[in-house]
């Protein structure tokens, strides 16, 4: 399995982030072709600090193959463009095989 995790850094609104990605980012990602598993939610922390990102999403693809065919497509480009429309803070997008061993 290939993830890519998409840690997005805490916006000037936490509430027009969250909505936008809810009704918008989130429906684009799940259009993503070959997509297996596709999760994603708001941070927090124990004790109700800041945590180091505001939100997180986690995607899976069969492969790296599958992974980099699905975000060139089409759908691909369409969430990759909408990154403009509310992800002005920034983010980290890591990319890894993901090993089982349980």
């Amino acid at each position: 399995m290939y993830r890519l995790t998409a840690s997005y850094h805490h916006p000037a609104d936490m509430e027009k982030f969250v909505a936008h990605y809810r009704d918008v980012h989130a429906p684009l990602a799940n259009d993503l072709p070959d997509l297996r598993a596709f999760t994603w939610g708001v941070c927090e922390t124990p004790d109700g600090s800041k945590p180091a990102h505001a939100l997180i999403a986690v995607l899976d693809w069969d492969s790296k193959e599958a992974a980099q065919a699905s975000l060139g497509s089409e759908a691909g480009q369409k969430a990759v463009a909408d990154l403009d429309n509310f992800a002005q803070a920034g983010m980290d997008m890591e990319f890894q095989e993901v090993v089982r061993t349980v």
